[in-house]
C-alpha cells in the first residue's frame, strides 16, 4: 500500500487513485503548450508541416493574443498547485491519525480491477493488429496533414456531395460534424472504432477461458476502450479544440476548477450540486418521521384526500441509495402520486452506514422490515399492510415474506410489490463482473472501518455505462468547461450512501455469486430458515425491459419460486426510468401477458403493449386486494393532536453523509 500511495510529486498525495483525471489534466497542459507553438509558428509543434489538423474553418490567426493564453495557463497552474498543497496537508493529517490514506476515487479503482482481468494473450494477439493499423495510419498521415481529403475518403468511405466522407462506422460520440469534415479527425476516430471492434471481437473469440471469465474480459475490454477514445483528449477532439481556441483556454480553466472540486470530494459530479435542497424541491412531500432506530427512520406522509385506503402501504427502498428516488420533484414523485390516490404511505429511510453499523448483516435488515410492518400495524390499528420492495430491498422483502410464512405470520402482509428486484441471481447481468474473488478482496481492503464508502459503489454503477456516466462528463465538465445542468435524477444518483461492509460482502457472495436464496433452507434470518416456495402472498412483479442492473430475465425468475397469486408487468426503459414514470409524463409503455409463460421471451411474444405509465394499472391491482376506505383522521394525519412524532419529512437520516 505504501508504494501505491506515492505519486512522484513529493507531496505523498495518492494521485494514482485519480490517475485518469489528473493525467487527463496533465495532458491538457501539454496540449496547451502545443497550441502555443501553433500560435507562434503557424506550424504543427516540432515540425515544419503546415497545420491541417485544426477543425474546419479555423486558422492560426484565430488563436488571438498570446498573453490571454499565458494568463489561462498561469491560472491553471496556480489552481493545481494550491490543490496539491492542500491535499498534502490532508494526507499528513490522515497519516498522523492512523486512518487509511487511500482517498476514494471510485471509478478508477473499478478500472484498475478490470485491468487485472485482461489475459496477456489478448494483448499479444492485439499487438500485431494495432501495429498494422498504426503503420497504415503513418503511411497516409503526412498526406492527410497536407489536407489531402481524398485519402480519407478512400480509407473511411466515399466522399459525399458536401465534401465530407460517408463514414462506415457510426458512434454518437463522434456525431459532431467536426469529426468528419476534417480528414485527419475522420481517420483518427474511424481508426479508433476499428481497433475497438477488433479487441472486442478478440475478447469474444478468446479460447481456453471459462464463460463467466470471458464475459468479464469483454466488459473490461469495452470499459478500457471507452477510456482510450480520442474524444477524451484535447488535441484529438476537434470540438474541444475549437472551444479552447474560441475561449482562449478559459474552458480548460473552468474544467480544471471542476476537476479539482471532484478530486476533493472523491466523486465525479454530474449535476449542479447547489440546484436542489432536500425538503424544498426534492423529497418535499409533506410528512413526519414517526419512528426511528439505529438502522432506519420510518416516515409517514400526510394525506391529501378526505378518505384513504384502509390498508396502508410501506415502501422499502434500496439501502444502497437514498429513498427519494421515489420522491423527486412533484411531477415525478411516486410517493406524492400514491398519496394523492388515497393511499396512506410510509417509507423506510435507511441510515447511511458508519462505524456504528459495522456489524449489521442480513438478519438486521429483515428484522428492520418486520419491525416497520409491526410498527405501522400497531400505529394505525390495522391487521396488515401492503409492501413495496425496490431493487435489493425487494430481495430482502422476499426473504422477509418467507420468514413470516415460516412463522405463520404471513397475514401481516396483504400484498407485496417488487420494483425491479431479483431473488434468483443465475442471470443477474453485468454486476456479476464485480463479484469475483479479486473484487471481494478489494471491497474488504476499502472497508477498514467496517463500512464501504458509497462512492465506490456509485463508481461500479457508473462503470456499467462508462460512455454516458463517466467519459461524457469528463468531456463536458473538464474539457469543454460546461456548466453543470440542474437535473434531479442525476443529483440523486450522486447522493451516495455508505454500506455495512460485512453485509455487503455477504450479499455479493451468498446471493449474487452463490445464488443461495432460491435454495430452500440454504439461508437463515433471525434463526428462521428461508424457503421462497412457502410464500403465498399476492404479488405484483415489475421489471424494466432495458434494465442493466436487474435484467428483466432475472427479475422474471421470481415467478418460478413464489406460490401465491402473481402478476408480472414489463415496463419500458430501465432500472430507474422504468420505475419512476409519472402518468402525467406520457412516456414509455408497459406489457401485460401470461405470467405462467415458460420464459420471459414467451411472455413478451404473447403480451399486449399499453402506452404510458404502468402506475395506474398497479393501483387497480392494489384496489382488488382490498378496496375498503376510511376517513383520514387520527394518526392517519401524522403529527396531529396527541401524536408524538420525531421530525418533519424527509428526516435526518437521508441528509447524513
Amino acid at each position: 500500500m505504501a508504494d501505491k500511495e506515492k505519486d512522484g510529486t513529493g507531496t505523498g498525495f495518492p494521485f494514482d487513485t485519480m490517475a485518469p483525471l489528473s493525467s487527463l489534466m496533465e495532458k491538457q497542459g501539454e496540449a496547451m503548450r502545443a497550441l502555443f507553438g501553433q500560435v507562434t509558428s503557424g506550424h504543427s509543434p516540432g515540425t515544419a508541416t503546415p497545420i491541417a489538423s485544426l477543425p474546419e474553418g479555423m486558422e492560426p490567426s484565430d488563436f488571438g493574443d498570446l498573453a490571454e493564453w499565458t494568463k489561462a495557463s498561469a491560472e491553471m497552474q496556480q489552481m493545481w498547485f494550491t490543490f496539491v498543497m492542500g491535499q498534502a496537508t490532508k494526507v499528513a493529517a490522515k497519516g498522523a491519525s492512523g486512518k487509511n490514506l487511500l482517498d476514494p476515487a471510485q471509478w478508477l479503482l473499478v478500472s484498475q480491477s478490470m485491468v487485472k482481468t485482461l489475459p496477456e494473450d489478448i494483448l499479444k494477439k492485439g499487438a500485431k493488429a494495432t501495429g498494422d493499423v498504426m503503420k497504415f495510419w503513418q503511411s497516409v498521415a503526412s498526406q492527410m496533414m497536407s489536407g489531402v481529403g481524398e485519402i480519407a475518403g478512400a480509407v473511411t468511405g466515399s466522399i459525399g456531395a458536401d465534401g465530407t466522407s460517408k463514414l462506415p462506422r457510426k458512434d454518437r460520440r463522434f456525431a459532431d460534424k467536426a469529426w468528419s469534415e476534417n480528414p485527419a479527425f475522420a481517420l483518427l476516430h474511424q481508426t479508433y472504432l476499428m481497433l475497438t471492434e477488433y479487441f472486442q471481437q478478440a475478447a469474444s473469440n478468446m479460447e481456453g477461458i471459462e464463460d463467466d471469465k470471458k464475459v468479464q474480459l469483454k466488459f473490461a475490454v469495452n470499459a478500457l476502450s471507452e477510456a482510450m477514445s480520442p474524444g477524451n483528449f484535447l488535441l484529438t477532439n476537434p470540438v474541444v479544440l475549437k472551444r479552447t481556441v474560441e475561449t482562449r483556454g478559459q474552458n480548460l480553466v473552468r474544467g480544471l476548477r471542476h476537476l479539482i472540486a471532484d478530486l476533493e470530494r472523491g466523486q465525479l459530479t454530474h449535476t449542479d450540486p447547489n440546484a436542489f435542497i432536500l425538503g424544498e424541491n426534492l423529497a418535499a412531500t409533506p410528512g413526519k418521521v414517526v419512528a426511528q432506530t439505529p438502522l432506519y427512520q420510518l416516515i409517514q406522509y400526510s394525506p391529501s384526500t378526505k378518505e384513504v385506503y384502509d390498508v396502508p402501504l410501506v415502501i422499502f427502498p434500496p439501502w444502497i441509495n437514498r429513498f427519494y428516488i421515489l420522491d423527486l420533484t412533484a411531477k415525478k414523485s411516486f410517493i406524492k402520486w400514491a398519496v394523492d390516490q388515497g393511499i396512506t404511505v410510509f417509507v423506510v429511510s435507511w441510515k447511511s452506514a458508519d462505524e456504528s453499523l459495522k456489524d449489521v448483516v442480513w438478519d438486521d435488515y429483515i428484522r428492520g422490515q418486520i419491525e416497520a410492518i409491526d410498527t405501522i400495524r400497531e400505529r394505525l390499528n390495522v391487521p396488515s399492510v401492503h409492501t413495496i420492495g425496490y431493487c435489493v430491498a425487494g430481495t430482502t422483502l422476499a426473504a422477509t415474506l418467507a420468514v413470516l410464512a415460516e412463522r405463520d405470520q404471513a397475514e401481516k402482509v396483504k400484498s407485496a410489490t417488487f420494483f425491479t428486484a431479483q431473488v434468483d441471481f443465475e442471470r443477474s447481468g453485468e454486476l456479476k463482473h464485480f463479484i469475483g474473488d479479486d473484487q471481494l478482496e478489494m471491497i474488504g481492503q476499502l472497508s477498514p472501518d467496517g463500512y464501504l464508502d458509497g462512492r465506490y459503489l456509485a463508481a461500479t454503477f457508473n462503470a456499467l455505462r462508462g460512455k454516458d456516466l463517466i467519459w461524457n462528463y469528463v468531456i463536458n465538465n473538464y474539457l469543454l468547461g460546461d456548466d453543470y445542468p440542474a437535473f434531479d435524477l442525476l443529483h440523486w444518483n450522486g447522493d451516495v450512501t455508505n454500506l455495512p461492509a460485512k453485509w455487503h460482502n455477504d450479499y455479493l457472495r451468498d446471493l449474487y455469486r452463490d445464488n443461495k436464496l432460491v435454495v430452500p433452507g440454504a439461508l437463515h434470518a433471525d434463526g428462521t430458515p428461508i424457503d421462497l416456495t412457502k410464500v403465498e402472498t399476492p404479488t405484483f412483479v415489475q421489471a424494466g425491459r432495458e434494465d442493466h442492473i436487474a435484467p428483466a430475465e432475472s427479475v422474471w425468475r421470481l415467478t418460478d419460486h413464489f406460490k401465491g397469486p402473481l402478476e408480472f408487468l414489463l415496463a419500458g426503459s430501465g432500472h430507474i426510468a422504468g420505475v419512476v414514470n409519472h402518468p402525467d409524463a406520457g412516456k414509455y409503455q408497459y406489457w401485460l401477458g401470461d405470467k405462467d409463460a415458460g420464459s420471459l421471451s414467451e411472455f413478451i411474444e404473447r403480451a399486449t403493449e399499453y402506452p404510458g405509465s404502468w402506475w395506474p394499472h398497479w393501483l387497480e391491482w392494489l384496489d382488488t386486494q382490498d378496496s375498503k376506505k376510511v376517513t383520514a383522521t387520527g394518526k392517519r394525519k401524522p403529527g396531529g393532536r396527541g401524536d408524538k412524532v420525531i421530525e418533519d419529512a424527509p428526516g435526518g437520516y437521508v441528509k447524513s453523509r
